[in-house]
C-alpha cells in the first residue's frame, strides 16, 4: 500500500480556544463540509462526534481532545478537485482543568486554528492558549466566531488580540453586518464578499463588494497588503515604487509568512449559523504548513546523547512520538502517536528508547473521534493510533531499533488540588488501584500517591471539576464506587535563608560498623524579592526541584559516596520542615566530609545526608509556599462592589477592572486554598448570572497566621 496522498497535501491542526468560544461547534461544521458526518450535531443538544464521552455530552463541555481525519478540496478549486487535502485535526478542551490536552496536541501539530468569541474576544483561557502555541512555535489562523449573537463586535475582539496576544495579527476578513444582520463575509485579500446559501450554507456565492462597504473594505485591504510585502524585501521595494504585486504573488509571501509566525491573519464568521467555516478550510490550505514546511524535529541520540534531527520523510528511518494515551472498552489500551519520519506497518516492532524495549504494534487506526478505521500502514505527517503497547506512556518515542532516536519530551505542569479517596468496599480496593493506574497513565497532570504514615490513597489533579471527572469515570467506565475526601491544596516548603551543617551517622553494633559524615551549605535557588515575583508573570520556579553542587576536594568523601549523598539530599528533602510538605528551591552544596576505610558505606552517607539536609533546611528560615490562581470574573456591572468585597475577604490581590460589553471583568490573583467552592457563592451573590475562570500562576509564601493554622491542622 503506498501513501495515498502526497506530504505536501497533508495538514494536521488543532481547533484551540477559550470554553464556550465555540470550538466543538466549529469542527462539528468542518466535519459536515468535509462530507465526514451528514448531518451537524450541536453542543446544547449533546449530539456532537467529537465530544464523544458521556460527561462532555452531560455538561456541554470538551474534556478530552478528539482527533479525525478527513478530506478538502478549496471552494475555488470544486471544479477540478485537484487540490483535495487531507486534515488530521484534533479538537482540543477549553477548559483551564483540561489544559494539558491543549499542550500535548499542539506539541504534534504543525498549525492551529484559534477560535474566539466575536463578544468577549480574547479570554483568559485564548492567553494561556496563544502562549502554549508560542511555546510550541505553532503557526497559527484566527477566527472570529458568534458573529450573530447580541453584543458582538469583529473589530472589538481584533484589537483584544492586537492588545493581548500579538500585534502580528492582520484581517484577511470583515463581516457585513453583526448580530441577526450577519449575512456573508469580505475577503480583504481578494476584494470579494461572500454569502454562504444553502440549507447548511454549503453553497458558497462570491459577489461584488456591497456599496457601503467598499471604502471601509479598501482601507483595510491596503493595510493587509503593506503587512505582507513587509516580509519580502524586493517585493517591498517594487510596491514602494507603486507597483502592486498579484493576488498569487501576496498568497504565496503570506504563506510564508505565516508559517515563520510572522503574521496571524483573522477571519470572521458564525459556525452556529454556518457561515465562514468553508473559507477558514481554504485558510488552512492556502496558509498553514504541510509537514515538509517545519523544520525538522530535533531530538538526540539515546546511547551518545548527541543533538539530532528527522526530516519529515518516508525514506528516513523511523520515528513518532507518543502525545496520549487512551482506554477503548472494545480494544484496551490505544496510544496516539505523530509520524515524525517513515513508515509503520502494522505486525512490526517498534524501539522505546526510554524502557530500552522492542513492542510489536499490533493493529494502527486512523481515528474519527471514537469510530475508527484499520490501516496496514502509516506514513511521516500522519498522527494515528496503536493497538497493542503495553509499556508506552505519553511522551515517548517509538523508532527504528536500528536507528535509534529520542524525540524531545513534552513538558507537564504539576497537579495543585490533592484529595483523600477510599474504596466503598472491600471488592472495590484492588479495582480502584488498577482504575487509577490507568487513568494517571492517560492523564500525566493526574498523579496518584500513597500517604506513607495514614497509608490513604491520595489523587491529585489540576482543578475541582478534573478530579471530579476522575472519580465519575471510575465510577463509569471501570464501576469502582468510592469516597473522597475534602480537595487539599498542594502546598510546598522551601526555605528563606543560608545555612551550615553537617550531618554524623556512626553505628557501632558488633563487627563491621556505619560511618557517614558530610558537611553541607544550603541556599535557596531562586531568592526572589516580593517585587521580582509580581513582576514574573509565571514564576513557577519558586515550586521547582532542588539542586545538587559537588564541592569536594582532595577525595575527603570518595566518588562511589556522593550518589548516595545526593539520593539522601532528596529523601530528605520530601518531608518539609514545618508541615511535612515537600520542600522545593533548595540549593545543597556538599563541600566536606569524612569516610572510614572499613565503616563507610552508601547507606550509611545517604543517612548522614538526609539528616543534615533536615537540620539546614530548619535553621535556614523555612517557609511554606501555597499555589496562587489567577482569577478573572466576568459579572453585570451592579454587582461589581459584592465581587470585589468577597474576593478582597479571601486575600485576593485585585489587579485591575474592565469593561467587557454590557459587563464588568475583575482580574484577581486569589490563593487557590480561597477558591474551594466559589462557584456556589458567586451565583446566589449575582443572580447567577456571574461567571469566572481560574488558572495556576505561581507559588507565594503564606502569610504567618495562615501558615500557623496549616502547621496546626497537620499535627
Amino acid at each position: 500500500m503506498e501513501r495515498d496522498y502526497p506530504l505536501e497535501k497533508v495538514r494536521n491542526f488543532g481547533i484551540i480556544a477559550h470554553i464556550d468560544a465555540g470550538k466543538t461547534t466549529t469542527t462539528e461544521r468542518v466535519l459536515f463540509y468535509t462530507g465526514v458526518s451528514h448531518k451537524i450535531g450541536e453542543v446544547h443538544d449533546g449530539e456532537t462526534t467529537t465530544d464523544w464521552m458521556e460527561q462532555e455530552r452531560e455538561r456541554g463541555i470538551t474534556i478530552t481532545s478528539a482527533a479525525v481525519t478527513c478530506f478538502w478540496t478549496p471552494t475555488y478549486d470544486l471544479k477540478n478537485k485537484n487540490l483535495k487535502h487531507r486534515f488530521n485535526i484534533i479538537d482540543t478542551p477549553g477548559h483551564i482543568d483540561f489544559t494539558v490536552e491543549v499542550k500535548r496536541s499542539l506539541r504534534v501539530l504543525d498549525g492551529a486554528v484559534v477560535v474566539f468569541d466575536g463578544v468577549a474576544g480574547v479570554e483568559p483561557q485564548s492567553e494561556t492558549n496563544w502562549r502554549y502555541a508560542n511555546e510550541a512555535n505553532v503557526p497559527r489562523i484566527c477566527f472570529i466566531n458568534k458573529l450573530d449573537r447580541i453584543g458582538a463586535s469583529f473589530e472589538h475582539s481584533y484589537k483584544t488580540i492586537l492588545d493581548r496576544l500579538t500585534k502580528k495579527a492582520v484581517r484577511m476578513q470583515i463581516p457585513i453586518g453583526l448580530e441577526e444582520k450577519h449575512e456573508g463575509v469580505i475577503d480583504l485579500l481578494k476584494m470579494k464578499a461572500y454569502y454562504f446559501e444553502g440549507e447548511m450554507g454549503n453553497v458558497v456565492l462570491e459577489k461584488e463588494i456591497p456599496e457601503e462597504y467598499k471604502a471601509q473594505a479598501l482601507g483595510f485591504h491596503n493595510e493587509l497588503v503593506e503587512k505582507i510585502v513587509e516580509n519580502d524585501e524586493a517585493l517591498m521595494i517594487e510596491y514602494l515604487e507603486g507597483i502592486v504585486p498579484s493576488y498569487d504573488t501576496l498568497k504565496k509571501v503570506l504563506r510564508k509568512a505565516v508559517i515563520a509566525n510572522e503574521i496571524f491573519p483573522v477571519f470572521a464568521g458564525s459556525a452556529l449559523k454556518n457561515k465562514g467555516v468553508q473559507l477558514v478550510l481554504d485558510a488552512v490550505v492556502d496558509y498553514l504548513p504541510a509537514p515538509t514546511d517545519i523544520p525538522p524535529i530535533p531530538g538526540i541520540n539515546p546511547d551518545t546523547e548527541e543533538p539530532m534531527v528527522r526530516h519529515a520523510s518516508d525514506t528516513e528511518p523511523f520515528s513518532a512520538l507518543a502525545f496520549k494515551v487512551a482506554t477503548d472498552p472494545f480494544v484496551g489500551q490505544i496510544i496516539f502517536f505523530r509520524v515524525y519520519s517513515g513508515f509503520l506497518s502494522a505486525g512490526s516492532y517498534v524501539y522505546n528508547p526510554r524502557t530500552r524495549n522492542k513492542e510489536r504494534i499490533g493493529r494502527i487506526l486512523r481515528m474519527h473521534a471514537n469510530d475508527r478505521e484499520e490501516v496496514k500502514k502509516v506514513y511521516a505527517g500522519e498522527i494515528a493510533a496503536a493497538v497493542g503497547l503495553k509499556d508506552t506512556i505519553t511522551s515517548d518515542t517509538l523508532c527504528d531499533e536500528n536507528a535509534p532516536v529520542e524525540l524531545n519530551r513534552i513538558v507537564f505542569p504539576e497537579p495543585v488540588i490533592s484529595l483523600r479517596i477510599e474504596p466503598k468496599t472491600k471488592a472495590d480496593q484492588e479495582k480502584m488501584g488498577m482504575a487509577l493506574n490507568r487513568l494517571a497513565q492517560e492523564d500525566p497532570t493526574f498523579k496518584v500517591t500513597t500517604d506513607q504514615e495514614t497509608g490513604e490513597t491520595i489523587i491529585a489533579g489540576m482543578g475541582e471539576l478534573h478530579l471530579e471527572i476522575i472519580v465519575d469515570r471510575m465510577k463509569r467506565e471501570f464501576t469502582v464506587e468510592a469516597n473522597v475526601g475534602k480537595p487539599q491544596v498542594a502546598y510546598r516548603e522551601t526555605i528563606n535563608g543560608t545555612s551550615e551543617t553537617e550531618g554524623k551517622y556512626i553505628k557501632q553494633s558488633g563487627g563491621r560498623g556505619n560511618y557517614g559524615h558530610v558537611k553541607i551549605k544550603v541556599k535557596p535557588m531562586v531568592a526572589l524579592t516580593k517585587e521580582e515575583i509580581e513582576d514574573l508573570p509565571k514564576n513557577t520556579k519558586r515550586s521547582e526541584g532542588f539542586e545538587f553542587i559537588n564541592s569536594i576536594k582532595g577525595g575527603a568523601i570518595p566518588q562511589e559516596y556522593i550518589a548516595p549523598c545526593e539520593k539522601g539530599f532528596k529523601e530528605g528533602l520530601d518531608r518539609g520542615i514545618l508541615a511535612g510538605f515537600k520542600m522545593v528551591n533548595v540549593s545543597v552544596d556538599l563541600w566536606d566530609g569524612s569516610f572510614h576505610e572499613v565503616d563507610s558505606n552508601e547507606m550509611a552517607f545517604k543517612i548522614a545526608a538526609s539528616m543534615a539536609i533536615q537540620d539546614a533546611c530548619r535553621m535556614a528560615k523555612p517557609v511554606i509556599l501555597e499555589p496562587m490562581m489567577k482569577v478573572e470574573v466576568v459579572t453585570p456591572d451592579k454587582f461589581m462592589g459584592d465581587v470585589t468585597g468577597n474576593l478582597s475577604s479571601k486575600r485576593a490581590l485585585i489587579e485591575g477592572m474592565e469593561d467587557r460589553g454590557m459587563n464588568k471583568v475583575v482580574k484577581a490573583i486569589v490563593p487557590l486554598s480561597e477558591m474551594f467552592g466559589y462557584m456556589t457563592g458567586l451565583r446566589s451573590m449575582t443572580e447567577g448570572r456571574a461567571s469566572f475562570t481560574m488558572e495556576f500562576i505561581r507559588y507565594d509564601i503564606v502569610p504567618n497566621n495562615v501558615a500557623e493554622m496549616i502547621i496546626s491542622a497537620r499535627k
